[in-house]
């Protein structure tokens, strides 16, 4: 594992506005610090819309290219989730963009029914663990964050030093008068997983007329925060040293005595 530069763009998304998003995400990803890895919010392009119909791309339509070209553009890997469209099936997608043209993608598995997300999306069923600069990353969306069974580092007695991953990622459209629980699961999902977390939530209101906080942050493994941005447009880079998540892990190996589970994915 070598360091990590990693960019927190924390954005006032337009709503249902993708080409002035583009734009303006654009804008602020080339204004940025160099990075290693650009984490925007969850979709980034639309809000969080269940104006499915309206606002769903496919995968080869012109934001994923977009994400692609600016990825190489500014030559560092690019992840944010976007509204896009299989067939008859709509899917709230992480993509993640590598700057050699690369990418993979994960499909939010949690959706959030308090919104009716679950009548209008379809839900993802794998996780994905993709590797940068020696770091394995989980990257997740928003109320996913509320699932610590979905997102348990798992307990592997091999040369990993029994973790699936390093460092987890959740892009976010959370709601300012649920602050709360999103500074705290950042911090409980850090500390119970022993990896670095990053949280990119977006600010400002939404089509709903729903405000957001931001509050994005990067916790280190013992649920400090090592960045906690505030309430409004913020970018900020920073480098993630593996040398305190390797040192803290072979002092306290709490993943020796995890139980051991099965996942029903039918629930």
């Amino acid at each position: 594992m070598q360091t990590l530069t990693v960019t927190l763009v924390q954005g006032a998304t337009r709503w249902h506005d993708a080409p002035g998003n583009r734009e303006y995400y654009g804008r602020l990803v080339r204004e940025a610090a160099p990075s290693d890895l650009v984490v925007l919010p969850e979709t980034f392009l639309s809000g969080f819309t269940n104006d499915t119909l309206a606002n769903a791309e496919a995968m080869e339509g012109p934001s994923v290219a977009w994400m692609r070209a600016l990825a190489g553009e500014v030559n560092a890997t690019l992840t944010g989730s976007l509204v896009i469209r299989e067939g008859d099936t709509v899917y709230n997608r992480l993509i993640w963009a590598s700057p050699d043209g690369g990418m993979a993608w994960y499909d939010k598995r949690h959706l959030f029914r308090m919104a009716g997300e679950h009548t209008r999306y379809g839900g993802g069923s794998e996780r994905l663990v993709v590797e940068l600069k020696g770091w394995r990353i989980l990257p997740q969306v928003c109320y996913d964050l509320r699932f610590p069974v979905w997102l348990r580092n798992g307990r592997r007695e091999d040369a990993t030093g029994g973790m699936d991953y390093d460092l987890a990622l959740f892009v976010a459209n959370w709601p300012a008068p649920r602050r709360q629980p999103w500074r705290t699961l950042l911090r409980a999902r850090a500390i119970e997983n022993l990896a670095y977390v990053i949280g990119v939530n977006r600010v400002g209101m939404d089509g709903n007329d729903l405000p957001y906080a931001g509050d994005s942050a990067v916790i280190d493994p013992v649920g400090e925060a090592l960045v906690e941005l505030g309430s409004q447009e913020q970018v900020v880079t920073m480098v993630l040293d593996p040398a305190p998540l390797k040192a803290h892990r072979e002092r306290f190996p709490a993943w020796m005595d995890a139980d051991r589970f099965s996942l029903d994915m039918g629930g």
